[in-house]
């Protein structure tokens, strides 16, 4: 079975860097990743910050957040 991730960004060199590095290094047998641009869908913050999200880039899988780096607050992004 495959398991969603969530990969929550704001779209700067430290989210797109972390994107390239992580999301796309897992397997996609295993990982169904959504990738949320939260400048381009504000409405989706509330959402982020519901699970745990505190910055970006962070990655969401099974509830567990992990945060990559530090890109921005997730408070600046709404």
């Amino acid at each position: 079975m495959v398991e969603k991730a969530v990969f929550y960004h704001a779209g700067c060199g430290v989210c797109t860097d972390a994107e390239e590095r992580f999301v796309e290094a897992l397997d996609p047998n295993r990982f169904a990743v959504e990738s949320v641009h939260l400048g381009e869908t504000p409405e989706r913050v509330g959402e982020a910050r519901a699970v745990g999200v505190e910055s970006v880039p962070a990655l969401v899988i099974d509830g567990a957040v992990y945060h990559i780096n530090h890109g921005a607050d997730l408070s600046a992004l709404g």
